[in-house]
């Protein structure tokens, strides 16, 4: 007995939840279903047809391959811009009638907002990546504002940020709109005119501003007339200003202008603060490094400071003191035995050419990047060779044969770990030899500095303390710039510093920094080897020596 079913295809098709319709050869539609009239923005199925669809009938076609935020990896996307309203975005798949090859059926829906999420989520993500480049903050921004233009199809973006005393406004980043450089000064002069700026309300506020038609408002006033034009190169109807903020003050404004008939929801104002935040992080990253770069080029400027004091200055002085003498001698008239003049000039030579020896060193300690491009061998060599030709010390230098694979950033810091040692080794150990070793071994890059001086806890009177193996050596040496700065550098790669010093034994400073660890390349499918290839480091490959205890 066949059991006869109980609705009819038809039926199935007017229930049906997702659009269903059937295309010519052509594109053309032939008919729909209801909810495919809905979700094209139709009143009726009969409106559609003979119209073209904005479905590509090739079975397969432009099929995007599965990724992280997609759904179904077998689905096409088309775009359909009704007659009034915004545009739609429908996934769908389309199969050709067995029946008849001439008509296509196709099963579609709205992912518009969905799709909308995505993008709005990939633009968070794609503006870390751009605050983990180093590119400089104005790019970093631009950026930024471009990542929201693409995701929510604004009509333009700006991000301004305020200078370092919190007064001014500097327009940092941008797109859609022109780059303009009048553009704040113009705003200034509508300020004036009696214009109210709502991004200072923002920042008063910190909080977001929405104003709906602020355009309107805009054309209607006159205080606005300077910035008319300018704006009017835009398509925009709403404005929308929300404050960036980091450690819970305002660092600038993110300016928001909305295509007419967009809609300005909680979403929307959701994304525009996590945009924002992340702008902020930027602002407030570039804030750090520079008050970083200002406070090493003052310590900087104060150690070359105390350097020119304590050689330089005082030798200088020494010469215009027996210029001095000098001239108190060919004032009186008298005849000058030769010998005393000889000793002058002897005198005033040798300290001139002292003089000039620290100038040079000075100077090349400042600037070792041509020899670093080099090698750091070839570096710390010039180096030693100066010390010596300047101050008679024996310096012994031992490198490894790896030494030069090091990367140029590293490369520079220990280089400055090296120079400061053999500086300080140079105005305080009164030492006559000193042996620098620098190697890698085991992932390993490791530098020791060690001369035969009166140490650390006799120079300067500074109080002797037991160090992590029981020597004595200056207690408060970490307190001085030039060592604080060697263990900052050491620190900044993962490595460390210690010194050993003794009246009798001078001063050792051992600097190890762990190199990182390649990950193996997988070998080709097809290689017998495969199998046993080692897929990632190890975990204890990786493990910092220098914080190992070792």
């Amino acid at each position: 007995m066949s059991a006869s079913p109980l609705v009819g295809w038809d039926e199935v098709a007017a229930a049906a939840p997702d659009g269903l319709a059937i295309l010519d050869c052509a594109g053309r539609f032939v008919r729909l279903n209801p909810a495919a009239a809905v979700l094209l923005e139709a009143e009726t199925e009969g409106e559609l047809i003979g119209g073209p669809s904005p479905f590509t009938l090739v079975e397969g076609a432009g099929a995007c391959r599965a990724g992280l935020l997609a759904a179904r990896s077998d689905e096409q996307v088309a775009h359909w811009e009704p007659a009034c309203g915004p545009r739609r975005e429908f996934a769908y798949r389309t199969r050709t009638l067995p029946t008849d090859p001439k008509f296509t059926v196709v099963s579609f829906r709205d992912v518009t907002d969905e799709r909308h999420r995505q993008r709005r989520i990939a633009a968070i993500a794609q503006t870390s990546i751009a605050l983990a480049s180093e590119g400089s903050l104005g790019s970093t921004l631009d950026a930024v504002a471009q990542q929201i233009v693409q995701a929510d199809g604004l009509a333009g973006v700006q991000i301004l940020i305020l200078d370092s005393t919190g007064r001014e406004l500097r327009l940092m980043g941008s797109a859609g709109l022109r780059h303009w450089d009048g553009f704040l000064d113009r705003l200034l002069e509508c300020r004036d005119r009696g214009a109210r700026l709502c991004m200072l309300d923002t920042l008063r506020e910190r909080r977001p501003i929405v104003v709906p038609h602020r355009w309107a408002q805009i054309l209607e006033d006159p205080a606005w007339e300077p910035l008319h034009a300018y704006l009017g190169e835009l398509n925009w109807d709403s404005f929308v200003s929300v404050p960036l903020m980091a450690r819970g003050r305002p660092e600038g404004v993110l300016n928001a202008y909305f295509a007419p008939g967009q809609e300005i929801g909680s979403r929307t104002l959701e994304f525009l603060a996590a945009m924002a935040e992340q702008a902020a992080l930027a602002v407030d990253h570039a804030m750090l490094l520079q008050r970083e770069r200002e406070g090493a080029r003052r310590n900087e400027r104060q150690r070359l400071a105390r350097d020119l004091h304590d050689s330089i200055v005082q030798q200088v002085f020494s010469i215009g003191m027996q210029a001095n003498a000098v001239g108190v001698l060919g004032a009186r008239d008298e005849a000058v035995p030769a010998q005393a003049v000889q000793n002058f000039a002897d005198e005033v030579g040798a300290l001139s050419r002292t003089v000039l020896a620290d100038l040079r060193a000075m100077v090349h300690e400042l600037r070792p990047s041509s020899s670093l491009r080099l090698g750091l061998e070839d570096a710390v060599t010039t180096l030693v060779k100066s010390t010596e030709n300047r101050t008679g010390l024996s310096i012994r230098l031992v490198c490894g044969r790896e030494v030069d694979a090091v990367e140029p950033e590293l490369a520079e810091d220990m280089y400055r770990i090296v120079a400061e040692a053999i500086h300080n080794v140079v105005k305080h150990a009164e030492a006559t030899t000193v042996t620098i070793r620098l190697g890698v071994r085991d992932h390993t890059l490791t530098a020791g500095i060690r001369d035969d001086g009166r140490g650390l806890a006799a120079s300067g009177g500074r109080r002797a303390a037991p160090d992590s193996e029981g020597r004595k050596a200056g207690a408060d040496w970490h307190h001085g710039y030039g060592l604080t700065t060697m263990r900052e550098r050491a620190e900044r790669w993962g490595g460390t510093m210690r010194i050993r010093s003794g009246a009798r034994s001078g001063t050792t400073v051992r600097v190890v920094v762990p190199l990182p660890v390649r990950v193996p390349q997988a070998p080709p499918a097809d290689s017998e080897h495969a199998p046993n290839a080692p897929s990632a480091v190890p975990l204890r490959e990786t493990e910092n020596p220098a914080r190992s205890g070792s």
